[in-house]
């Protein structure tokens, strides 16, 4: 294993883990939540600026009698989620400081839950298909048990409890799908399942099952229509550090490990699972968008843009095939991906506010919370200006440039159709994106209690919204390096 040190940042990852749940046999626990805090943040970071480094390495190693493979796709995707990790526990750490809540949440293994649910983001990466989906489901195992950890709050429990049955059912459909693909290919590897199918001496009929099986529990994952009815009550039920977190890093796991499987290992079936994801996408931008405008819950109406961004998400998934030929895959595919980590970076942004806008006994997650908050807290105001403008996708945020690049690929795929449905569909919903704009500058503030966020929080959340307008105005590096790990990572 001479190409063994490409494995370092997984190997610290992995040891932040272990020493973050052993901490509690040798610590007090005012001592324990210090230190996983330190550890979750320390190894998060520099794990994802490793991860950042060697995402620039063009070539393919694999350990392990191919079980994992590292390549510059998998090593963008750990980045983003191993950083948003960190930043994620930076805006959860100051959030307990300034919210003691008369009904806490344990925060004894939180860090160290946040870490293990984002591991999926490299293991998912490998190539027996096991190994695929012993990566998704330890991610979602681990958000099961961040969702219910208010376990005092019957809200919570429910959407914990929705959360697990369906997920249980979404387990079962990637488990019979992947036994399909084993029955009809006699492999249980990606490269191998790929060569059989496209020896084209394969039953048809047993593989499309396989594939639909497949399909559904991706779209369950990442929260597609019609596998959507768990999202809006676990956005509202967790708390809200916990759903900052449920929001970005697992739906960016899901894209990577769909993106995998399906283009990876089913390329020589895109048409047939391309038709499925058409679908999924028009009714993901159709049910989030309309759904959107009569929620009142803030957390809620940010489920269903979840929903209809994953639409989004889905539309560069599948423009990456044209009459059945990957002859765009790089661009639509490196559009996808970037859309998925500008999605992460605006989600963070949109829910730090609102945690931070939280005080004792009260969250802020109702329309009514942000009116007049310009004259409350300018800086916040401005921050979820950014944020509510590139989830509508207006410029110069980079939400703009995301959807223009997507739509550019679905309309380069001859699905123009789907284009325009995804442009009517993103002018409905920013109806519920522009009125909390108006809700923050034109009305008066209903509730005058000062905001408890020191210079650290706005410092924060700031940096976040300078961010996204950065990325907007200077897309091309980031889009540079989605394009190249794409390239260097599709099948030849």
């Amino acid at each position: 294993m001479q190409d063994a040190h490409v494995l370092l940042p997984d190997a610290l990852v992995v040891l932040a883990i272990v020493i973050a749940s052993r901490l509690g046999d040798f610590c007090s626990e005012a001592t324990i939540r210090r230190l996983t805090y330190l550890v979750a943040l320390l190894s998060s970071t520099a794990a994802g600026v490793w991860f950042a480094i060697q995402s620039f390495d063009s070539h393919q190693y694999y350990f392990f009698s191919r079980m994992i493979v590292i390549d510059s796709f998998a090593s963008v995707m750990k980045a983003v989620v191993s950083l948003g990790v960190a930043w994620l526990r930076c805006l959860a750490r100051l959030f307990a400081q300034i919210s003691r809540r008369s009904r806490p949440v344990p925060r004894r293994r939180v860090p160290a839950r946040h870490v293990l649910a984002a591991r999926p983001a490299d293991h998912d990466l490998g190539q027996p298909l096991p190994l695929l989906y012993l990566g998704l489901e330890l991610m979602s195992l681990s958000l099961y048990a961040m969702i219910a950890l208010r376990r005092d709050a019957a809200q919570s429990s429910e959407a914990a409890m929705k959360y697990y049955v369906l997920g249980a059912l979404a387990t079962g459909f990637l488990l019979y799908g992947i036994s399909m693909l084993y029955g009809a290919t006699g492999s249980l590897e990606l490269n191998e399942v790929l060569k059989a199918v496209a020896s084209g001496r394969i039953n048809d009929a047993v593989l499309l099952f396989g594939v639909i099986f497949i399909v559904a529990g991706v779209a369950f994952k990442m929260g597609a229509v019609p596998f959507h009815m768990w999202v809006p009550d676990v956005y509202q039920g967790a708390p809200t550090a916990m759903t900052l977190f449920v929001g970005g890093g697992p739906k960016i796991a899901a894209f990577a490990w769909g993106l995998r499987f399906l283009v990876m290992g089913l390329l020589p079936l895109a048409v047939a699972w391309q038709g499925m994801l058409v679908i999924l996408a028009a009714l993901s931008m159709i049910v989030g968008n309309i759904t959107g405008i009569v929620q009142l819950n803030v957390k809620r109406m940010l489920a269903y843009s979840a929903i209809s961004n994953m639409g989004f998400v889905l539309l560069g998934l599948l423009a990456g095939v044209v009459d059945g030929k990957a002859s765009g895959a790089a661009g639509a595919y490196g559009s996808a991906t970037f859309y998925s980590i500008v999605y992460l970076v605006t989600t963070t942004g949109t829910f730090g506010v609102i945690m931070l806008l939280a005080r004792r006994d009260f969250e802020a997650d109702t329309l009514e919370d942000f009116k007049g908050l310009n004259q409350r807290s300018p800086i916040f105001a401005f921050v979820m200006m950014v944020m509510m403008f590139s989830l509508a996708g207006i410029p110069p945020t980079v939400g703009f440039y995301a959807k223009l690049a997507v739509l550019e690929a679905t309309v380069n795929a001859g699905l123009t159709w789907l284009a325009v449905l995804a442009v009517i569909t993103s002018l409905v919903g920013a109806f519920y994106y522009l009125r909390i704009v108006k809700l923050m500058y034109f009305d008066a503030p209903q509730d005058t209690t000062p905001i408890s966020a020191g210079a650290c929080n706005r410092t924060l959340l700031a940096l976040n919204g300078v961010a996204v307008l950065m990325l907007g105005i200077v897309p091309g590096p980031l889009m540079t390096v989605c394009l190249q790990a794409i390239s260097d990572t599709l099948p030849r």
